[in-house]
């Protein structure tokens, strides 16, 4: 199938030569959840953006453009999850320039996008994207080698914390966080330990593997489920025989009893 068009032809006008003086303004916004699974948790936000803006074309969806000398397409993202790290809860909006039935560009879109990213449900927003609801997100975090009775201890000793601070470099340089004050939650999976550990996101059989589920808050410095998995080590020496198999699986906001709201 052909590429549908790209943004408007820019012309000459008041704002100067290949200025788009024809950019149609958008009529409809929609949330879209997609899930990163498979080699694709190995993509970086800026890749999984790149996937999108070419789905988006190929899939037909009236994207509204932005004006000036080089037109974006008005996708705008949530924050993504590291690279590394499957999800089953990743946000974008779309704003499109004709209103179209949310299921339509739902099956357009996975028919567009690579193996490894999947549309899992589009919905009407009025304002789009509102990334304030997205406060908190839950994690399934599998540690190879490591069983229930040698991980249980060291969460309790966590929990017990006020503080746990923990050094990350990022592009900004080292930064320092509170890896406990960002926890609400954190305990070994309902089952003990893992009999397959292909639930996550690589694949492979480890029966001594243990899985937890942590619910942590976004913060400024974001804090993530591998800066929580360095201050277990740092405090107790808990370290998995690989690397963990990390896997978002809800963005929302916090109820009462701890639980993510999508």
């Amino acid at each position: 199938m052909p590429e549908p068009a790209g943004p408007p032809a820019g012309r000459s006008g008041p704002g100067g030569p290949g200025v788009a003086s024809n950019t149609v303004p958008p009529v409809q916004h929609l949330v879209v959840r997609y899930a990163k699974r498979g080699k694709m948790r190995f993509a970086s936000h800026r890749d999984v953006a790149r996937a999108f803006e070419r789905g988006v074309r190929r899939a037909g969806v009236p994207i509204a453009y932005s004006a000036g000398f080089t037109p974006h397409p008005k996708i705008s993202y949530a924050g993504g999850a590291p690279t590394g790290v499957a999800s089953e809860a990743e946000y974008l909006s779309l704003a499109l320039t004709t209103r179209t039935e949310a299921a339509t560009v739902l099956q357009r879109l996975n028919a567009a996008l690579p193996d490894g990213i999947e549309v899992i449900d589009v919905t009407e927003g009025a304002g789009g994207l509102q990334a304030s609801l997205l406060t908190a997100s839950e994690w399934h975090v599998v540690l190879p080698g490591l069983l229930p009775q040698v991980v249980t201890p060291a969460i309790q000793e966590f929990l017990a914390l006020e503080h746990a601070e923990v050094e990350r470099l990022t592009s900004k340089g080292m930064r320092r966080m509170d890896a406990r004050a960002a926890v609400i939650s954190i305990d070994v999976a309902s089952g003990g330990p893992v009999a397959d550990a292909a639930s996550g996101p690589s694949g492979g059989s480890s029966s001594s593997s243990t899985a937890l589920r942590m619910v942590v808050k976004h913060t400024v410095p974001a804090v993530r489920p591998d800066d929580v998995l360095t201050a277990l080590r740092e405090l107790s020496g808990v370290t998995p025989a690989a690397p963990p198999l990390m896997t978002r699986l809800a963005q929302g906001s916090i109820s009462e009893s701890g639980v993510v709201i999508p």
